[in-house]
């Protein structure tokens, strides 16, 4: 019997929410036995080899790239789970949004303190910046959310474990509070 397939992705923001899937400590080893990870940084597969169970992301949606791949990512996943902070409202990174981009380009690359002969970067390889941050379900459907900055090891593996034994993600106070 195969087991059930499950992608990670990231876009703007600090990892941190990888970072607790990794801190389920040696629980990851009852996880590889439950799943096997397609897409992530975990196994450092960088594209999706077929279609996906479950697909979790983190970060907020910044730049041309990270919409392009947040929109493939969804297409190749039957559950997608939005993680943390950013993904859910954007996170730190969307307080740029309250100053105009030109604004935020001209103190980074032009004005800042710390800035001698400043140049903004105009490679063409580099994506575009978008107007704001944006949190993934303002690009997407997500089908489940789950808050935290980053949202604890404990969350995310008793997550998983609901979805995959199909149960709802009915997860007590004390994993999904913040006060």
């Amino acid at each position: 019997m195969t087991k059930p397939l499950v992608a990670t992705g990231h876009f703007t923001g600090c990892f941190g929410c990888h970072m607790s899937l990794l801190d389920i400590d040696e629980r990851i080893l009852d996880l590889v036995q439950l799943v096997e990870f397609d897409k992530s940084p975990i196994n450092d597969i960088k594209t999706f080899n077929r279609p996906v169970d479950i697909g979790i992301i983190e970060g907020g949606v910044s730049n041309s790239e990270n919409v392009e791949f947040l929109r493939e990512f969804r297409k190749y996943c039957k559950i997608l789970v939005a993680i943390g902070s950013c993904a859910l409202t954007g996170g730190v990174p969307a307080m740029r949004n309250t100053v105009p981009l030109k604004e935020c380009l001209q103190e980074a690359y032009l004005d800042g303190p710390t800035i001698v002969n400043g140049v903004i970067p105009n490679d063409p390889e580099l994506p575009i910046l978008l107007d704001r941050v944006y949190p993934c379900h303002e690009v997407v459907k997500i089908d489940y959310f789950l808050p935290g900055c980053p949202p604890s090891g404990d969350t995310l593996f008793n997550a998983i474990v609901a979805l995959l034994k199909g149960d709802a993600l009915a997860l007590p106070y004390e994993l999904v509070k913040y006060d």
